[in-house]
């Protein structure tokens, strides 16, 4: 735990200005990120009495190990390079809200020549225009549905859309009215444009003119007598208000606004959003966070706005924006925020009437999603951390594992040996800082020097961190490699390109800025999948390092029998045990991602052609030679000044293609299996390369048939 004063700025150092500050741990990594209308009297509050500080200020101060701060113009500057930062450095200090689940949206992709209408989730995209959110995807169905007698825009995809095209015949929709066919010419690219826009002002809230519309439009059928069509009409008026009935006007004066609520107690916070446009609720949200700082509502507030309007633009930030409390101070917030909108943006507390009757309903919701995270979470967090304290005591470990790194190898019969690192803090999965190697130091299949390997290459990946941020010791042992010589690891879901031994290129450092960095963690607790042999291995590639403060542990699949590096007898856990129910599941998941990524590698290279050897062909124009020439075996035939005939292909390219093809051997002849016959005219036919193949998980169930054939 670090002294504050020990890193305390000197006086007169600190600017009397706006600016954003960062503080970073030990390991140069920033934990925490603030903003300042004067830095030298926010800072100054950081370094006073520690007896004085909130816990959780307290926390984070003796964490710290540096202050570092940025001087801006304005207060609405910093606004602004705060939001980058956390974005940028995602501090563990500070207010993150978790998302429970990805909202879907009504989109539409006015980006298209054919815009299409459909559920869209995850950032949003250039061009289209997005409705919502929903809360379920079966609702925007349901009202796209509806408004699709009215307004009938193409709701295919793009595949289905181009058969059409092909064929000259529509879907079921454009045969029962619901899709004008523009695939087949039905009409053309203007008109069907202008029923998207059509379709667009509806969904803003501007309802009424196309009702009033229909209904001058019905009266003048009937008037005509062409009673079908008026009746025609009229379903149509009646599904354009059965599709207004589904979000009920709660503002009468169409009102565009969000209103924000929070609900909290002093560990957690918990925002719920409405949106409301043209006067009707459009979409609901919610977010829950950990109050790892001491905040006010106001600040749970700017935390909120900050995240649902940072990345918009335009009319997706409203009018008005009505808060339970104000930011303090409230003017940047919603200086910033016209700015984003490029009108004035209000931000206020409702008062009176609607606005607050309103406010209280989202208030209500607040508190009730506060209650049920809370009734959810409480068994989890019981039930994680019983199981870390049970394996800590099991181990004989000095204090509960928080970060567990398990490995696994796995390879077909000798071939394609890979190895994957699986991430589990807190008994929760860390997918983004999951890797995977290569094995690259032999060949053939030995599980135990490979699991040596892989923990040598991570290891020495850390200790380069290590020495990069200052906390090398001379007392390390580098006989075997030193540091420097190692490349950084990999990212996340690609290859390690460190090859073991003195062949290792060197290592380029990025700029110490206190992102994530690779390899920079330790764990407390390294798993490995295997016996005894494994362990050792991975027991003596830390030694061999010098590294002496990470436990290591192997778990037999066999038995489920926990193993020691210098016991010559495994630790039986109780099957009823939540410490070896966690480790099974950390041992699962690597298996899982080992065999997925050999899996991969070995379908990549059972698609590979010659044309993957060609140096600087890309897979479009790959797929241009495949596509022109009909076959690997026609263009191993063709000219050089054939092959200049494909679009994208130079004279040069061409002739490194046909040095490829005549120095690659030719593949097999195809041989029909139902009648023997050779088809010489397939020879080669198949693409030079495919899309990647499609990951197949392997559960922890469907794991031990496998273990015969795949490890």
């Amino acid at each position: 735990m670090a002294d504050p004063s020990s890193y305390r700025p000197k006086p007169g150092q600190i600017p009397d200005t706006p600016g954003v500050y960062k503080f970073r741990d030990e390991h140069r990594r920033v934990i925490y990120v603030g903003k300042a209308k004067s830095l030298r009297q926010r800072l100054a509050s950081y370094f006073q009495d520690l007896a004085n500080l909130h816990p959780r200020t307290r926390t984070m101060v003796t964490t710290a190990a540096s202050v570092e701060w940025t001087v801006v113009s304005t207060e609405v500057e910093a606004l602004q390079l705060e939001y980058s930062w956390i974005k940028e450095y995602d501090p563990r200090f500070n207010v993150k809200y978790r998302d429970d689940k990805s909202y879907p949206y009504l989109a539409v992709t006015m980006n298209e020549e054919f815009p299409r209408v459909q559920v869209m989730r995850g950032h949003k995209k250039k061009g289209v225009r997005y409705f919502g959110p929903y809360g379920h995807a079966w609702a925007i169905r349901d009202t796209v549905d509806l408004l699709l007698r009215v307004f009938p825009v193409r709701t295919c995809s793009a595949g289905v859309f181009k058969n059409a095209a092909r064929t000259g015949r529509p879907c079921l929709l454009g045969y029962i009215g619901k899709c004008s066919a523009p695939c087949v010419g039905r009409v053309s690219p203007e008109e069907h444009r202008e029923l998207a826009e059509e379709f667009c002002d509806f969904m803003a809230g501007r309802t009424g003119t196309y009702i009033r519309r229909q209904e001058q439009q019905m009266a003048e059928a009937a008037e005509e007598m062409e009673y079908e069509r008026a009746a025609r009409l009229r379903d149509d008026i009646e599904a354009l208000k059965k599709a207004m009935e589904k979000s009920a006007v709660v503002l009468a004066d169409a009102t565009d606004a969000d209103l924000i609520a929070v609900a909290e107690d002093e560990l957690e916070a918990a925002v719920q959003i409405f949106h409301v446009r043209g006067g009707r609720v459009r979409g609901q949200r919610g977010w829950v966070t950990d109050k790892v700082e001491a905040v006010t509502t106001g600040d749970l507030v700017e935390h909120a706005t900050q995240q649902l309007y940072g990345e918009e633009t335009g009319d997706s930030v409203p009018k008005e924006v009505l808060v339970p409390a104000l930011p303090d101070p409230v003017e940047p917030v919603q200086e910033w925020l016209t700015a984003r909108r490029g009108s004035n943006v209000s931000l206020r507390i409702p008062q009176r009437g609607d606005k607050k009757a309103l406010m209280e309903t989202v208030q209500r919701n607040a508190l009730q999603a506060l209650a049920l995270h809370k009734t959810k979470r409480a068994s989890d967090l019981t039930t994680r951390s019983r199981a870390l304290e049970e394996i800590a005591e099991a181990l004989d470990l000095d204090s509960a594992p928080l970060r567990i790194e398990c490995y696994d190898i796995s390879h077909l019969q000798g071939d394609d040996v890979v190895a994957s690192m699986v991430v589990f803090e807190d008994g929760l999965q860390r997918k983004s800082e999951y890797r995977r190697f290569q094995i690259k130091g032999f060949a053939g299949q030995d599980d135990v020097r490979s699991m040596h390997e892989v923990i040598t290459r991570r290891f020495r990946r850390y200790l380069v961190e290590k020495e990069k941020t200052g906390e090398w010791t001379d007392g390390a042992d580098t006989s075997a490699e030193s540091p420097s010589s190692v490349a950084a690891g990999p990212e996340p879901g690609t290859d390690a390109d460190g090859t073991p031994g003195g062949e290792v290129p060197e290592i380029t450092f990025t700029e110490d800025d206190g992102r994530p960095k690779r390899f920079a963690y330790p764990p407390q607790l390294v798993v490995v999948d295997g016996g005894r042999p494994q362990v050792a291995a991975a027991k003596r590639a830390l030694d061999e390092l010098g590294i002496d403060d990470i436990a290591v542990c192997g778990l037999a699949k066999r038995l489920e029998e926990v193993w020691l590096p210098d016991d010559d007898d495994p630790v039986v856990l109780p099957r009823s045990s939540e410490g070896l129910y966690l480790l099974q599941r950390v041992r699962d998941e690597a298996h899982r991602f080992a065999i997925t990524y050999q899996r991969a590698k070995r379908a990549k290279r059972f698609r590979s052609g010659p044309l993957d050897d060609v140096p600087g062909l890309g897979e479009s124009r790959k797929q241009a030679l495949i596509k022109h020439f009909g076959s690997v075996k026609k263009l191993r035939s063709a000219t050089i000044d054939q092959i200049c005939e494909v679009p994208g292909i130079g004279r040069k390219t061409a002739e490194t293609i046909a040095v490829a093809l005549a120095q690659a051997a030719p593949a097999a002849p195809a041989v029909n299996t139902a009648t023997g016959e050779i088809m010489e005219d397939d020879v080669d036919a198949a693409p030079a390369t495919t899309a990647g193949p499609v990951e197949e998980p392997v559960t922890a169930g469907a794991s031990d048939e496998r273990r015969g054939q795949e490890t």
